[in-house]
């Protein structure tokens, strides 16, 4: 069946995209993955990629169109499959494809949606339904893609509920990424009539998440035109945020062995909450990154639930002491037990968005690309002179990861192969050098991105380093901080790493691995000195760089750094 493709909200901040670019054209062979579309954000020009596998049908909207978010852009199907019934309900101000295209009449104000969210992960739409919506006065909204690698998003919070006015702009939910917890805004204005994903459930990308109308609207006439089974009755939403509430304390109820309360505590725990703590899982995150025990704070929401209020207002040094409970009888040691030697036991942590998408892109790179690697030996006797001289009068403290960085930009410009990105039926050579830096954080690895770092001085690399790295660890990461890297730098030198191999970070063609600066013997003049040797380690993909070009670029990023005054002019 043949399936819509709907303009993505990019960034939270965007209600529209133009069309800089159609990368494919109506009849040609798409999977999921392939790069239908180039985008122009509010933030950043930006790759729409289909996630679909089918024959492009039908393009809506030309280069150069504005187009609202989750209006049609393209249909994506069997070829020569019939979408009749698909154009002609897909009035969202979309312009014809090509002129040897059949010409529909849009019927106003008809939304051709999607997918629907179910409680839990959202599934494949069912078949939809003849339902006529073009008098109901509401609309649907979806989840968004708010970054180039998301495929679905959890819903942490709800921040409005049902009955609530909402306007354009106002925040109504927080959703965790891949990348970052971002907002999640309104782009209509009225009532919130529904919503259909409780907290912490993930939720697949444009899969409806919330309805927004007139009061009173019949929002569930949207629903049946999704094709959707779920039927929440208007009293029931008339009261959802108790019965979301209640849902979530059933599906996100943190058994006490989960809160990690010690062992003396738990009979106590058990006996005020019957083995469970109330709190919303955005109280629950906060609290772990604080190392708090949700057991010492008190809930000031419904029915005692702690809520995030209550972990920010909390204060360990005012807690109450915990009461020693009572310790039940022993259990008989095993046959053979070593004394005083702890029982089996283990923890299960549920996979991150991050760690989900960390996974699954690097997978992909590792056994689509053919990898292969090249280490070199640099001297980092005059790089290290050369800072300590650059830091004498530099306003902002120069790493040797920010040389690093200037350097490979300078040698890039050289060597523009490296800087390149394979299409599959195509190589681009990027004319812009955008260095991807990995930050480690938390919950997995993030590569904010250096633009146009070979234009930069080293002062402003180290102050723009130091700005999203700290933004990296703080999830205050936004897409145009991450996206748009042509070449990727990984140090785990400070860590004491000596040499260790990358994986290609995707599109680009190469990630350079840097490891740590070692006092090691080495021969000068004939005799055996000490000298300071750093060594890198090129991974480059073989469909895009040959090892004599990646050899090449080495040698020039090597003598740029043994001879560091060369990346200052």
């Amino acid at each position: 069946m043949a399936e819509v493709i709907r303009m993505p909200k990019m960034s939270d901040t965007m209600t529209e995209g133009v069309i800089a670019s159609w990368l494919k054209k109506v009849g040609d062979k798409v999977s999921a993955g392939d790069i239908l579309a180039e985008v122009e954000t509010d933030k950043a020009t930006m790759e729409l990629e289909s996630y679909e596998d089918g024959t492009l049908l039908h393009i809506g909207p030309q280069k150069g169109d504005s187009v609202p978010v989750d209006a049609v852009i393209a249909i994506i199907g069997k070829e020569g499959e019939d979408i009749a019934d698909l154009l002609s309900g897909a009035g969202n101000g979309e312009k014809p494809a090509a002129k040897d295209e059949p010409k529909e009449e849009p019927k106003a104000e008809k939304k051709e949606e999607k997918k629907e969210a179910a409680p839990a992960k959202a599934e494949a739409p069912a078949a939809k339904t003849s339902v006529d919506t073009s008098n109901i006065k509401a609309n649907v909204i979806r989840m968004p893609k708010m970054s180039d690698t998301m495929t679905e998003g959890v819903l942490v919070s709800w921040l409005k509920k049902v009955g609530d006015k909402v306007s354009a702009g106002d925040v109504l939910a927080e959703v965790e990424t891949d990348k970052a917890t971002m907002e999640l805004e309104s782009y209509e204005d009225g009532t919130l009539l529904y919503t259909g994903v409780n907290e912490g459930d993930s939720v697949a990308i444009d899969a409806v998440i919330a309805i927004i109308g007139e009061k009173g609207a019949d929002y569930q006439a949207l629903l049946d035109a999704e094709g959707g089974t779920e039927e929440r009755s208007r009293e029931e939403n008339a009261k959802s945020d108790e019965n979301i509430e209640a849902r979530t304390e059933e599906t996100t109820e943190d058994k006490v062995q989960d809160t990690k309360v010690p062992a003396g505590e738990t009979e106590q725990v058990a006996a005020e909450g019957n083995g469970r703590i109330k709190a919303s899982p955005l109280a629950k995150k906060v609290a772990k990154e604080k190392g708090f025990n949700l057991s010492q704070i008190k809930g000031s929401g419904e029915g005692g639930r702690i809520v995030l209020r209550d972990v920010e207002n909390f204060k360990p040094s005012e807690a109450a002491p915990q009461k020693e409970a009572a310790k039940a009888p022993a259990a008989a040691p095993a046959a053979q037990a070593i004394p005083g030697a702890p029982a089996d036991s283990y923890e299960e942590v549920n996979v991150s968005q991050m760690r989900k998408v960390i996974a699954r892109r690097l997978a992909e790179s590792k056994f689509s690309a053919p990898h292969f690697y090249l280490t070199m030996e640099i001297d980092m006797d005059k790089a290290m002179e050369a800072r300590v001289s650059i830091n004498e009068v530099s306003p902002v403290k120069v790493s040797f990861n920010d040389l690093v960085i200037k350097a490979a930009a300078a040698a890039l410009r050289q060597h523009p192969a490296v800087n390149s990105s394979w299409l599959g039926d195509k190589i681009r050579y990027n004319k812009h050098i955008n260095i991807g830096v990995a930050v480690a954080v938390e919950e997995g690895l993030l590569v904010p991105v250096v633009r146009n770092a070979d234009y930069k001085s080293l002062s402003t690399i180290a102050a723009e380093v130091k700005d999203l790295g700290g933004k990296a660890k703080s999830k205050k990461l936004q897409p145009s901080d991450w996206e748009g890297n042509t070449f990727t730098i990984s140090n785990l030198g400070m860590f004491g790493i000596e040499e260790f191999t990358a994986i290609i970070n995707p599109p680009d063609a190469c990630i350079m691995a840097v490891g740590g600066i070692k006092q090691t013997p080495v021969v000068r003049d004939g005799q055996i000195k000490i000298g300071n040797v750093m060594k890198v380690t090129l991974s480059c993909d073989h469909r895009v760089v040959d090892g004599a070009v990646g050899s090449a670029f080495l040698q020039t990023f090597k003598n740029l750094l043994e001879n560091p005054v060369r990346i200052l002019v």
